[in-house]
């Protein structure tokens, strides 16, 4: 991901979830993936909004030209549901990203996260790797 474009980016993401009634508390881009914590409007399901927020950011990047090829998302997304009382622990979290991931990759980190809580998993549907830029 370019700095020069991501502001942007996460400002177009975050109108996507803003129009759709929910409130963005946190935002962080990396190469890989993305980071968004939101407080939900039960009106519309997590998978829909991801729906949106992925198919809109790809459009806004392709018209953009942010990427010299033709950008798309991976399928599918992680989702974790949070208390209140974690609220300023995980907006610091996703805020702090890029200091993090130089410690542990977002896989490693993911995997770690779904062992942790003994979440079943497929290794295939796991977030593959970047390619090359």
């Amino acid at each position: 991901m370019q700095e020069e474009w991501e502001d942007r980016l996460q400002k177009y993401i975050a109108g996507v979830v803003q129009n759709n009634g929910h409130k963005l508390l946190a935002i962080n881009t990396m190469p890989d993936h993305l980071h968004l914590f939101a407080g939900l409007n039960p009106k519309q399901s997590i998978s829909e909004l991801m729906r949106l927020v992925k198919g809109d950011s790809s459009k806004f990047i392709n018209k953009e030209g942010f990427t010299r090829r033709k950008f798309y998302w991976q399928e599918g997304y992680g989702a974790f549901s949070n208390s209140r009382s974690q609220i300023d622990g995980v907006v610091k979290y996703i805020l702090n990203q890029k200091e993090h991931h130089k410690k542990q990759t977002f896989k490693e980190e993911y995997l770690e996260i779904l062992n942790d809580y003994a979440v079943e998993y497929d290794e295939k549907y796991i977030f593959q790797d970047l390619l090359d830029g």
